[in-house]
């Protein structure tokens, strides 16, 4: 957790897919300072006349690039959402040649008891996640 869904155009390989998920988990990792195998991403892909993206009226200049991804987690408050939008958006370009203009950000705030990670239980609530003992277990 947090839970990344990316909405991309069909079309890209799968080494450049895993190489936009492995950035973007390592700036997750950095930024939010989860456990690094907290790890849950989905790819959805379109065809072009499935996903229609503009600009809001800005003047953003969008490519067949486009990546509009959705997260979904507790919150994280205005400072680190503002650093994770401006290092994803750097190392997404550098490592993937993906553009700022290509990449739209929407976030899905919720609390521990929007959460079960299996078996039937809310972890977060529980006490299973959260502890220090918890989180080494994941390694």
């Amino acid at each position: 957790m947090p839970l990344l869904h990316f909405h991309i155009f069909e079309g890209r390989n799968e080494e450049a897919v895993k190489k936009l998920l492995d950035v973007s988990h390592e700036v997750m990792f950095e930024v939010f300072q989860v456990p690094y195998r907290d790890r849950y991403q989905l790819v959805s892909e379109y065809k072009p006349s499935h996903m229609i993206m503009e600009d809001t009226g800005l003047g953003i200049q969008r490519s067949e690039n486009f990546i509009l991804l959705q997260i979904f987690t507790r919150p994280r408050g205005s400072e680190a959402m503002m650093k994770f939008y401006r290092i994803l958006a750097d190392m997404l370009r550098i490592e993937c040649g993906i553009e700022g203009s290509d990449l739209m950000i929407s976030v899905v705030e919720n609390n521990d008891s929007h959460w079960s990670f299996g078996n039937g239980r809310a972890q977060f609530l529980t006490g299973e996640l959260g502890s220090k003992k918890t989180i080494e277990s994941l390694f």
